[in-house]
């Protein structure tokens, strides 16, 4: 039982160590295996340029492992976004430098791969996403009393 208390403690000092020496600006979180990602994205790349290109280019930072030139699923053309994944840190580090770079004539964004995290989401507002209501909700259109009802209650006189 004390080996896997130490053993838990050492997993989590080891986390806390990694959060707190990644630098937002300068290298990229941890990525869903929980090992510190060194992939980059690249914004405004020209239409015209090809995985080799980049990888030309940005060879001088370091090895690369993969270049992802992201295109529309349904015309194939190129959307202007990519992706690389470097051997390690101080090759992200080195590209990230290269921010506000000329590739082709035009000037690429540089900046760490953002990691999505299980259960997190940017886009989630909470609140209901159907048209349920529940017992005794207003009508959706209700009149200008408040949505009261303009029939009598009670029983009909005869």
């Amino acid at each position: 039982m004390e080996k896997d208390d130490e053993w838990l403690q050492e997993l989590q000092n080891e986390a806390k160590s990694l959060l707190v020496s990644s630098d937002p600006g300068t290298t990229a979180g941890l990525s869903n295996k929980g090992h510190p990602s060194s992939s980059a994205w690249f914004s405004q790349v020209d239409y015209g340029g090809t995985a080799e290109e980049l990888e030309s280019y940005f060879n001088s930072c370091g090895q690369i492992n993969r270049v992802t030139i992201l295109c529309d699923k349904f015309s194939g053309h190129p959307k202007g976004y990519a992706y690389i994944e470097f051997a390690d840190q101080s090759s992200l580090k080195a590209a990230m430098e290269l921010d506000e770079g000329t590739f082709r004539g035009r000037v690429i964004k540089v900046l760490p791969k953002r990691t999505n995290f299980p259960g997190i989401s940017s886009t989630d507002r909470g609140g209901s996403r159907g048209r349920f209501r529940g017992r005794g909700a207003l009508p959706r259109h209700a009149n200008f009393c408040g949505g009261q009802c303009s029939r009598p209650r009670g029983r009909l006189a005869r």
